[in-house]
């Protein structure tokens, strides 16, 4: 009888032998003994499959990290460590359909299709840690900027997929050091700075009057 991992599991092997998608899921479903109306109960399309193969590794992350005993005392940014250095540990036992799925996609700034779920339960991820963050003030609240910093941990996921597809160092330990440096970078910048101390006394002057007196303008 079909499943969902029993299907996922031929279409790997089938991309990974033919070096592309099949013709049609006619023949996809012929090829495995099963027919085209049991693989639409599961799937709308090779696409579809694709990206619930991609939402389940963000899933099976996500489940594994959060059992860990000091998940609770972890902080924002080793949160989100955990994650990266979890995902990719997880990816490693499918890297050769992550490479092909990633290479074959179209070179755009859109997030292709087959991304679309594990972009949406990462940024979901990502807003509970900020949140968690702005309220232990580990992170700084910015107006216009706080609700980006999704966005920013996003794009180092991306950056870091395509730097892992083509790292040939032992054990990825490139990528480790990649995403160790990019978590790091990322988050000093989510934290507080001598800039934001000058802005917030900038605001406190202009609204007190206090520029005018500190210039010998506030009286006669």
């Amino acid at each position: 009888m079909a499943t969902i991992e029993s299907i996922q599991k031929a279409y790997i092997d089938f991309v990974l032998t033919q070096g592309e998608q099949p013709k049609s899921v006619y023949i996809f479903a012929k090829k495995i003994k099963m027919t085209e109306e049991e693989f639409y109960r599961f799937f709308g399309s090779f696409d579809a499959l694709e990206q619930n193969l991609w939402t389940g590794f963000a899933v099976k992350t996500i489940a594994e990290i959060k059992t860990q005993e000091v998940w609770s005392q972890y902080s924002a940014r080793e949160k989100a460590l955990s994650f990266f250095y979890s995902f990719f540990e997880l990816l490693k036992s499918s890297r050769s359909f992550v490479v092909y799925s990633i290479k074959k996609q179209p070179k755009t700034f859109a997030t292709p299709q087959v991304f679309q779920g594990l972009k949406d339960l990462f940024e979901n991820f990502c807003n509970d840690l900020i949140v968690e963050g702005l309220e232990s003030n580990e992170l700084s609240e910015r107006k216009f900027f706080s609700n980006r910093y999704k966005d920013a941990l996003w794009v180092q996921l991306v950056f870091v997929l395509n730097f892992w597809i083509n790292d040939n160092s032992a054990g990825f330990e490139k990528t480790d050091e990649a995403i160790e440096k990019g978590i790091n970078v990322t988050f000093d910048l989510f934290q507080r700075s001598p800039i934001d101390n000058l802005l917030e006394y900038g605001r406190f002057l202009a609204k007190h009057g206090g520029i005018k007196q500190s210039m010998g303008f506030g009286s006669n």
